[in-house]
């Protein structure tokens, strides 16, 4: 397995699109795919269109927020960017497939899924496969993927903008799309790693689940309005909370929940706070990232900056000692949510990344959900995460 990293900032965006392609495809003979992240000021379908006049390598991606990292440093400009990473290996098979959204986001999962084995050429499951999509039914695509294949591994995170509007993109070959999914299944006996982490410090304030609506609005714990309890458990106001202000404050103390086995913990993003204008016992409620089931527990995490600093390489360093195998690549899936408050400082998370990752090439793109697994888990979707996955030379 070789794999190179490209990117641009150039504000033609097809020139930009010739430019990542020409330096993620100047040493491979035959790239197999390109994983590729762009800013949403670029006209992303001029980018692809550059990219297929360099090479035409399959594509699969997104965009990201506020920039993305790769191994010579943060990439962001007024303009836009584009970054991808691509991997040649002459027994690596990759079949991807998307399809925008629609009414039944299970039964789009189930079609992605047939498409993507389809166009592997292979009735066989895949042994890994990365998995974007619009942050909104990230499980449901999920659990339709599931259905066709089985558990197989995944890795990925949902697209995401600059300004939480809506303005995120897919990017799944010659297609760009706001909503849906997109995947790519790896057929491949070279070894592939994830590790699935927020990284947050648990607290003792915990509490249960007592009313949802709509699966992410998470209306009471202990049957106290949720962002009452929340504002209590982080000596805040609630009235401070309400809205989008509710998203920044939430990064350095998010909720979360255990999967069954205590085996990891899903970070729980809240996103808005307020009253959701639904037909609930209780208004102050907590829009989160991801779903979440009346009578589950949820508990209060936290996190400094110091450790969301240190977090990323600690993960890397992690990731890198599970592997059997030296690292061709590494995809670094970091949730937007963190990146965005610790704004300059991320610098220092480069520095760090750059130390551990020990000249393999890299992408870092920005997203707003992010999915994977740990040790016996099932997969998992969640938000202000990291999913960090390495694909070994053999």
């Amino acid at each position: 397995m070789k794999s190179m990293v490209g990117y641009s900032t150039n504000s033609d965006s097809f020139l930009a699109g010739i430019e990542t392609a020409k330096q993620a495809t100047a040493d491979l003979s035959n790239p197999k795919l390109g994983f590729l992240y762009t800013s949403v000021k670029n006209n992303i379908k001029q980018v692809v269109k550059g990219i297929e006049s360099v090479h035409n390598i399959p594509l699969i991606g997104c965009t990201s927020s506020s920039g993305i990292m790769v191994p010579d440093g943060v990439i962001n400009s007024e303009y836009g960017y584009s970054g991808m990473l691509t991997l040649d290996d002459p027994k690596l098979v990759v079949g991807i497939a998307c399809h925008e959204a629609g009414n039944n986001p299970r039964v789009i999962g189930r079609k992605v899924a047939i498409q993507a084995v389809e166009n592997a050429k292979t009735t066989r499951a895949p042994a890994y496969f990365y998995m974007v999509a619009s942050p909104k039914e990230e499980e449901e695509y999920l659990m339709g993927i599931q259905d066709v294949i089985g558990r197989v591994p995944m890795f990925g995170g949902s697209a995401a903008d600059d300004t939480v509007e809506g303005n995120w993109k897919i990017i799944c070959n010659d297609k760009v799309f706001s909503d849906g999914v997109a995947v790519a299944f790896f057929y491949t006996d070279n070894e592939i790693n994830t590790c699935f982490s927020g990284a947050y410090n648990e607290t003792n304030n915990v509490g249960l689940i007592t009313e949802v609506d709509d699966d992410r609005n998470l209306i009471s714990i202990d049957g106290m309005s949720a962002l009452k309890k929340y504002a209590h458990w982080t000596n805040q106001n609630a009235k401070d909370l309400f809205g989008h202000n509710l998203l920044t404050a939430s990064v350095r103390q998010p909720l979360g929940i255990k999967d069954p086995l205590g085996n990891i913990m899903v970070v729980r993003h809240p996103m808005f706070g307020d009253d959701m204008g639904t037909k609930t016992t209780m208004d102050d409620a907590i829009r989160l990232g991801n779903k979440v089931v009346k009578g589950t527990a949820i508990v209060q995490l936290e996190a400094s900056d110091k450790e969301l600093i240190n977090a990323p390489a600690e993960l890397v360093a992690k990731l890198r000692n599970k592997m059997y195998n030296t690292p061709a690549a590494y995809i670094l899936i970091h949730c937007a949510g963190r990146r965005i408050v610790l704004k300059d400082k991320i610098e220092e998370v480069y520095e760090k990344v750059l130390k551990e990752t020990k000249g393999v090439p890299f992408i870092m793109p920005f997203t707003f959900g992010q999915y994977g697994y740990e040790e016996h888990s099932s997969n998992i979707c969640g938000g202000l995460m990291l999913s960090f996955t390495a694909i070994g030379k053999k």
